[in-house]
């Protein structure tokens, strides 16, 4: 096989081609607080697109809205069912919860932390406060100019957060005519490539769809069951917010070791545990730390292997290193195109650049899959 050499005009292509890519990048870097809305609805509607075909193509529904509204139903149906069930649960953990907290306030004893002697030379020098002499300090003033242009930074960030509501109903907007053309531009896009380009692209656009299916579906099963555990975990120990604290880390574990930021929280809620039951706080730290591990254990050693099994997918280093780096460049747009993006990049340079891809690991796939790639001439 011999190499295309390369030509001055080849060079000018690759170049030109590089600009595009970069102005492409910086374009929407520049455009990622009025793109986040749009990507955020593109990510929903490629979530709940199989819900769709279920009740269109399964279920029979004839009318594709009809298939759309069913969709949404459930979809909302679904999280304000739990949000209702959680409700009443959530609220008697807080009441709890702002229980400890007065309880804790009331058996405060300042002696026990600050020497009398501490105390003696903090009244005498409050004692001998001056209020107007504060007032007309000029370090004290100067303080107060530079905070206040801070201050109204602070309150005007504060509208644009209650005006930014609004932007929750562009979102469902976006939703519901990315649902009603979905299957429509999913089938039909390639036509807007060159014709020479299309092979490589429908056959990259396969396997990125292939391994994005597999790593969603599994990830989110092994959330579920490590959540559910985490709950039964906290609840044994009797900590408070158990439910919640457990339903938060399965969410997170969506992400690779995102719920080690979880562990601060569970050390304050067994911090309020142990004043009110007076169990020494080293041993309920002991019993969060136990469930971790043993949690953790099982996740990495049975749950994960299984679930995940031989599967072709991401490694989860590769997973949180993608959302690390998109999400620093990119902000919260990055982190919703970090894994297509990072699969894209991975499955062009396996299929085109090793030249892994060979016919039978294709017929494979499609076996497991149960699909075909497309075929385009």
């Amino acid at each position: 096989m011999t190499k295309t050499p390369y030509t001055f005009d080849r060079v000018v292509r690759l170049l030109i081609g590089l600009g595009i890519l970069i102005l492409l990048f910086l374009t929407i870097q520049r455009l990622s607080n009025v793109l986040l809305p749009f990507f955020i609805a593109w990510l929903l509607a490629y979530l709940l697109e199989p819900l769709v075909q279920f009740f269109q193509f399964r279920l029979k529904f004839k009318n594709r809205i009809l298939s759309i509204a069913c969709t949404l139903f459930v979809f909302f149906g679904t999280i304000i069912g739990v949000i209702w069930f959680l409700t009443p649960i959530i609220t008697n953990e807080i009441l709890k919860l702002s229980e400890l907290v007065i309880f804790y306030s009331q058996e405060l004893n300042v002696n026990n932390y600050l020497p009398i002697a501490w105390q003696n030379e903090i009244q005498r020098y409050l004692s001998h406060l001056n209020l107007q002499t504060i007032l007309h300090d000029d370090n004290l003033m100067s303080g107060v100019k530079n905070l206040t242009p801070h201050l109204w930074n602070f309150i005007n960030s504060s509208l644009n957060f209650i005006i930014g509501l609004a932007v929750v109903f562009v979102i469902f907007l976006y939703l519901v005519f990315l649902l009603l053309d979905f299957e429509t531009f999913n089938t039909n896009w390639l036509h807007i490539v060159p014709s020479k380009y299309r092979t490589i692209l429908s056959e990259i656009t396969f396997d990125m769809k292939t391994g994005m299916n597999r790593y969603f579906r599994g990830q989110a099963l092994i959330s579920l069951i490590v959540g559910i555990l985490f709950a039964i975990g906290f609840s044994i120990i009797q900590l408070p917010l158990a439910i919640i604290m457990g339903l938060l880390i399965g969410l997170f574990t969506m992400v690779p070791y995102l719920k080690s930021i979880l562990v601060l929280p569970c050390i304050v809620l067994g911090f309020l545990q142990s004043v009110e039951s007076e169990k020494p706080f080293l041993s309920i730290m002991l019993g969060i730390v136990i469930i971790f591990i043993i949690i953790q254990t099982i996740e990495d050693l049975l749950i994960t292997p299984k679930i995940m099994g031989k599967v072709t997918g991401l490694n989860p280093a590769v997973i949180l290193l993608s959302l690390s780096i998109w999400g620093s460049l990119m902000g919260v747009v990055g982190m919703i195109i970090a894994l297509p993006m990072t699969t894209l990049i991975i499955s062009y340079y396996k299929r085109f650049v090793l030249k892994e891809f060979q016919d039978s690991n294709i017929e494979t796939t499609d076996k497991e899959t149960n699909k075909t790639p497309p075929q385009l001439k």
